[in-house]
């Protein structure tokens, strides 16, 4: 076979499998990850581009992993986590994470609300209507039928990178501190710093990959083109988030405004960037709000059913798998009834919902660690020494980094005692 055939052999392969890497990656950039890249640029400027490098590299070690497991073992992660270490350990993983994604899913619909809103779009009107078409999507879909909307979705993410483009910054002095890392114990830049860490890795995404593999049917002689999936959805992912801080920063940080969140960011950029670059940022927060919404509702049902081992899958129906699509509809009427709320305190449903993120978190990476070196689920397709190497330093900084995120939300006074010995 010559190398022209076999290149295209292994990208057919490759469009074959695309997708759970891709989508999953991508969604990591929600309502709460733009909004902490964007005040990660309006408040420190370039200074943590350096940092999308070694979280990139984390990203992919972490998420390689599962989509492997799912790949060799064919079950989700909670599947195994209950089958291996007990019934008690999977009931209490997974009520916190449920209380959590509640929290995100909410805060997805929050940021639907926001970005209609600067298009004159009132949020009696779009949170409905865009509850109703995540519901449809699911629920009425199949799975190809899902995926293939999921991934023209992913496409909408470049409206970061032609906004980063419209906003003329300076290429130069951009790549220098991308390569060159500059670092602070200041307390605000290490918050900012363990921010925009933290919200590159999140518990459902590992659960939500796992799945996506699994009902894929995606098999072990197709590993190494869901490998390359996984990768290239990481760099994607990391790639918008590079943008929307460059975006932020050579516009809100060069004139000294502060913002909370995207929303803000996108009416901001107007008179600096450009109406042009501020109506695409805020395309892409619309779009990244309602893609996350339909992705975090459909993971914890996931994960939800197969640690109680109910059936679950897109392609099922309601009457086959009633508990997934009960969870799901649920979590998305609720997720959205709670932004209409005019007395809603969405602000305490978002800070207990990164606090219990962070909290789970380290508990999801050891279990997925502790799972894939097991030589009789995982047989040669263990991990490396290497791979071990990478994934235990990877999971150690993301659990002190998490572990300090939760310290400097509970107590501030505590955070800055403890930074200030670091």
């Amino acid at each position: 076979m010559s190398f022209l055939t076999q290149t295209k052999a292994r990208f057919v392969l490759f469009l074959a499998v695309l997708g759970p890497g891709i989508i999953t990656a991508n969604v990591d950039n929600d309502a709460g990850g733009i909004t902490t890249y964007s005040i990660a640029g309006a408040d420190f400027g370039y200074s943590l581009l350096w940092t999308l490098i070694p979280i990139t590299i984390a990203l992919i070690v972490v998420q390689e992993m599962v989509a492997r497991m799912g790949v060799v073992t064919g079950k989700g992660l909670a599947d195994l986590i209950r089958e291996n270490y007990g019934v008690r350990a999977t009931f209490n993983l997974m009520i916190a994470l449920l209380i959590t994604d509640l929290g995100n899913t909410t805060a997805e619909f929050a940021g639907w609300a926001a970005s209609m809103e600067i298009f004159g779009i009132s949020k009696y009107l779009s949170v409905p209507l865009g509850a109703w078409f995540v519901w449809w999507l699911v629920v009425k879909g199949t799975y190809r039928f899902v995926e293939k909307i999921f991934l023209f979705a992913c496409l909408i993410y470049f409206t970061y990178i032609v906004s980063g483009f419209l906003a003329h910054p300076p290429w130069g002095e951009i790549l220098r501190q991308t390569v060159v890392p500059t670092f602070t114990f200041e307390p605000g830049y290490l918050t900012m710093l363990i921010g925009v860490i933290g919200t590159t890795i999140a518990p459902w995404m590992q659960f939500y990959l796992q799945s996506a593999v699994v009902d894929k049917g995606i098999k072990v002689e197709q590993y190494e083109a869901s490998r390359w999936d996984v990768i290239v959805g990481c760099i994607l992912t990391d790639v918008v988030a590079f943008f929307i801080i460059v975006t932020c920063a050579v516009t809100l940080f060069k004139e000294g405004i502060h913002i909370d969140t995207a929303a803000h960011a996108a009416r901001a950029l107007s008179p600096l960037a450009g109406k042009y670059a501020a109506a695409l940022f805020a395309i892409g927060l619309a779009n990244a709000s309602l893609f996350a919404a339909s992705i975090l509702p459909l993971a914890t049902a996931y994960y939800i059913c197969e640690g109680f081992g109910w059936e679950t899958g897109v392609d099922k129906t309601f009457r086959e798998a009633p508990q997934f699509f009960w969870l799901y509809t649920g979590l998305v009427a609720i997720g959205a009834l709670l932004i209409l709320l005019p007395e809603a305190h969405l602000v305490s449903i978002m800070f207990i919902s990164q606090v219990i993120n962070g909290l789970m978190l380290p508990f999801v990476l050891i279990f997925m660690l502790l799972l894939i070196n097991k030589k009789e689920l995982m047989g040669k397709y263990v991990n490396s020494g290497l791979f071990n190497g990478i994934a235990w330093t990877s999971t150690v900084i993301m659990i002190a980094l998490t572990l300090l995120l939760v310290l400097s939300i509970l107590s501030p006074p505590l955070f800055h005692l403890v930074t200030r010995y670091l």
